[in-house]
């Protein structure tokens, strides 16, 4: 299986994604990567040429700062943009990106296409739960506004998603709300519980809180992709304090240190928990073709675990399971 890696997208591109690309690589010998970047300056971070690894040369970059419309139809040979039309030639059967959401989100709808009968694209990270299994998530800054339809396709796709790749049987799915009640939320929440409600193919098990999420009360989690990026970036600052304050408690005397140094192992491993190199990147559902978005500041391990990601997806045919779902054939 080919899949094709924007080299140049990410904080710490083009050294993360080369780093990622070997790691995979030397992991699975099913897969072929394609790096899709500037030559001169790819070809310098793979000193032996290795096998299943070639670079196609893309001469333009999209930047974070980039308007996203603009840069896609502008910059058609940036990495980005000649990874899409990659998959959509058939050339790749993914592509990873951890450059411009924004961007990668238009080179989905462009040059990728969208699915017939999905209204709008979902992205869909994993958010880490107590009990390791983690919830998929979506959709979490794709789309600012839904309607309640977006919401009830979300679910749909989210949930073959949980069954293809995690191997779920009967995924639990829940819509994020205020209040458990199926009549709170707001006018959006208040149209889409019926429609989840009376969906065939899910298990809808209601409303789920906020503070439920980490605790494990669904498997997929729906909302709006305004609230899903609030609730994502709480959670991430909201990790990022909580060990920033209890560097700075363990910092405070001999005492303390000696502490730390016996709760080290246990720390790291709450610590890699919360950690988003471990998921890889977050699909977007409903194109036509499979777009792993990775995280801005991604690194090796990161975008090998994307891979691990879309290697999985691929296998299980993840893109032609939601669009039999979607057509209802």
């Amino acid at each position: 299986m080919r899949i094709a890696i924007d080299a140049m997208g990410g904080d710490h591109a083009p050294g993360c994604n080369v780093e990622g690309a070997l790691l995979a690589a030397a992991e699975w010998e099913d897969i072929e990567i394609i790096l899709v970047g500037d030559e001169e300056k790819l070809s310098p971070l793979l000193k032996e040429k290795p096998k299943r690894i070639s670079i196609r040369h893309a001469s333009e970059v999209i930047s974070g700062e980039d308007e996203p419309t603009k840069a896609v139809r502008r910059k058609k040979d940036s990495s980005m943009v000649v990874a899409g039309r990659m998959v959509k030639e058939g050339e790749a059967e993914a592509m990873i990106s951890s450059g411009n959401t924004g961007a990668l989100m238009t080179t989905g709808l462009l040059v990728v296409g969208r699915m017939e009968g999905i209204a709008r694209p979902a992205l869909a990270p994993m958010i880490p739960t107590l009990d390791d299994v983690g919830v998929l998530a979506l959709d979490l800054g794709a789309n600012m506004d839904a309607k309640p339809e977006h919401l009830a396709q979300y679910a749909m796709m989210g949930s073959v998603y949980r069954s293809k790749v995690h191997g779920m049987a009967e995924p639990r799915v829940g819509l994020l709300n205020v209040g458990t009640e199926a009549a709170k939320g707001n006018e959006l929440t208040k149209a889409a519980y019926p429609l989840l409600e009376n969906l065939s193919g899910i298990r809808f098990v209601g409303n789920v809180e906020a503070r439920d999420v980490l605790m494990g009360a669904c498997d997929v989690l729906v909302c709006d992709g305004f609230a899903g990026n609030i609730l994502l970036k709480t959670l991430e600052g909201t990790a990022g304090a909580m060990f920033a304050l209890l560097k700075q408690q363990f910092s405070k005397s001999l005492k303390t240190k000696l502490g730390a140094a016996m709760l080290m192992p246990e720390l790291r491993s709450l610590k890699g928990k919360l950690d988003y190199k471990e998921h890889g990147g977050a699909p977007l559902l409903g194109l036509n073709g499979l777009v792993v978005k990775g995280h801005g500041s991604s690194d090796g391990n990161a975008v090998k675990n994307a891979v691990r990601q879309a290697r999985i997806a691929i296998q299980s045919g993840l893109v032609d399971s939601i669009a039999k779902e979607i057509s209802g054939k």
